[in-house]
């Protein structure tokens, strides 16, 4: 699954700046990075998994090019002042959060034609995107439903 995301994102990822909230291991953060990625904040309501993260980054000589937070999603994303080119979503499926955090996703935060990544339960009903954002992608593996979003080019909406 995440072999098929990093190649949907390929063209992508060089130079991009990308947020991970919900980061857990933060693996979708660290193979951006990897992958040519500039910057890339990190966000999770662990203490525990934003330190490994920073370990990892550390490891990884990549700590320059991170940021990693100790809060919620939605408090993040209120109070940031970045723009991203690449968001990656991947909520716990068990806790409502996910069509919260799309619906109140700011626009100030996202670059035109930015491309948001979504995982969910397979067995939920789809996430509910703002309506101007195109669905550019959409499988499943298993238990889980993957799905690639793009922002429209122009700045004006």
């Amino acid at each position: 699954m995440r072999e098929t995301l990093f190649n949907w994102l390929a063209a992508d990822l060089p130079g991009a700046r990308c947020i991970d909230l919900f980061a857990g291991s933060g693996a979708l953060g660290l193979e951006a990075l990897s992958r040519g990625a500039e910057h890339c904040d990190f966000v999770d309501c662990s203490t525990a998994a934003i330190r490994d993260i920073a370990g990892h980054l550390a490891t990884l000589d990549a700590s320059a090019r991170a940021y990693c937070q100790v809060s919620t999603a939605e408090e993040f994303v209120k109070r940031a002042r970045s723009d991203y080119d690449l968001v990656f979503l991947d909520p716990p499926f068990d806790s409502n959060l996910l069509d919260p955090i799309l619906a109140n996703l700011p626009l100030r935060l996202l670059r035109p034609g930015a491309a948001v990544y979504v995982e969910s339960a397979a067995t939920s009903p789809p996430p509910i995107a703002p309506r101007h954002w195109q669905l550019h992608r959409d499988q499943r593996a298993g238990e889980v439903r993957y799905q690639l979003f793009r922002l429209p080019q122009q700045a004006d909406l």
